[in-house]
């Protein structure tokens, strides 16, 4: 293995590390310092409204710049440095404001990273990105451990926990090599619509955006389920270790499976899955009955993140590379998240979490539905014998 490679593993290791303690557990912080399901529903929606407007501000400099790396590392910076504001005040109109701004940092950290970390590895020849990705599987499962504990009794140490993994962060992209941006140059503009006139890529795209929007919703609300089930902070941390090792198959064997299925085959069992998980939590009573049903993660969120990333990294063209992936972003790690937090509080508040399940299910099951029908079209007029 290059040694540059072991940058990129470790950087991955940490920042999804970073995603366990933030995203896992800020749930629970608020819930402990007295949000109900609204207002944490509410405070959840606002940071991705601000994605929406932030991702595209940050794939076009991504684009633009001299080097993408100056802008990740602008990415993290100002994650941690705003991470340490949080906890200066509980007061809700101050935590909103506070979100709104570390959102406009952090959601676009891991889709311009992506877009280095595959940038290089075309450079190099090199397929090795689900390897890569696997550091923050592993990342993402040790610490959802290691802070599930800490949490039991320190729940407020989040953030200073959070702002540490980004300096260690930007300390490993210190040692990336340089990726220009591709209209740094001031010639070759390629203008943003072309992503959008490519129907397959929009296709793709909106399939995986609502399946990202019941995601949103487990996202926002699966912690305080769980604890509602019974389940400790320290049970919570197990559960996602469960959910984060399930990824580690798909990640040995991606690029293989890219090379023999094709995406909207392997979007629909990302879909199925997604229909059966949020079935069983609508049914289960126990934590302990979770904990097995968080085996279908690996299935789900990891197949949509790995394979829109690699679908655009290879159909897009290099000027819009960086504006592709956080297209992805802004409808994954910003709208989505938008409706699944925020309907999702309104609709818990009215019918409870676990009926909110089942209506996802019923939601992706539909969709799956109408998306297997345009694949059996598609593959209709393929298999179209051609006339003359």
């Amino acid at each position: 293995m290059k040694v540059r490679l072991i940058y990129f593993i470790l950087f991955y290791v940490f920042i999804y590390a970073g995603n366990a303690v933030y995203g896992t557990f800020l749930p629970v912080y608020f819930q402990d310092i007295g949000f109900d399901s609204i207002q944490i529903g509410t405070i959840l929606s606002l940071g991705p409204l601000v994605a929406i407007l932030a991702q595209p501000v940050w794939g076009a400099l991504g684009d633009r710049a001299r080097t993408k790396n100056m802008i990740l590392l602008i990415l993290l910076a100002g994650s941690g440095i705003v991470a340490l504001l949080y906890p200066l005040s509980t007061v809700f109109l101050y935590l909103l404001m506070m979100i709104c701004i570390f959102t406009f940092f952090q959601t676009s950290i891991f889709a311009m990273s992506d877009t280095i970390t595959l940038e290089v590895l075309d450079r190099q020849k090199l397929q090795s990105f689900g390897l890569i990705r696997m550091g923050g599987t592993i990342g993402f499962a040790v610490m959802s451990i290691v802070f599930g504990a800490i949490a039991q009794k320190h729940i407020g140490s989040l953030f200073y926990v959070y702002a540490l993994i980004m300096v260690i962060c930007f300390l490993l992209v210190l040692k990336f090599p340089v990726i220009e941006g591709h209209q740094s140059k001031g010639s070759g503009k390629v203008s943003i619509t072309v992503l959008f006139r490519n129907k397959l890529l929009m296709l793709y795209l909106g399939f995986s955006f609502i399946l990202q929007i019941t995601l949103g919703y487990y996202y926002a609300f699966f912690p305080m389920y769980f604890n509602g089930l019974g389940g400790d902070n320290l049970l919570l941390g197990w559960s996602m270790v469960i959910s984060s090792l399930s990824e580690v198959p798909f990640l040995l064997f991606a690029n293989r499976i890219f090379q023999r299925v094709k995406i909207h085959y392997i979007l629909l069992v990302a879909a199925v899955a997604t229909v059966i998980r949020w079935y069983l939590f609508s049914l289960i009573g126990s934590p302990y009955w979770a904990l097995p049903v968080q085996a279908l993660h690996g299935l789900i969120f990891i197949v949509l993140a790995v394979t829109m990333a690699h679908y655009i990294n290879q159909n897009v063209p290099k000027e819009l590379k960086a504006s592709g992936q956080t297209l992805n972003g802004l409808l994954s790690l910003g709208a989505a998240r938008i409706i699944g937090s925020f309907a999702g509080g309104i609709a818990t508040h009215q019918f409870g979490m676990r009926k909110v399940f089942m209506y996802n299910s019923i939601l992706v099951l539909a969709c799956t539905l109408v998306f297997g029908f345009i694949v059996w079209r598609m593959r209709r007029r393929e298999d179209a014998p051609v006339t003359g």
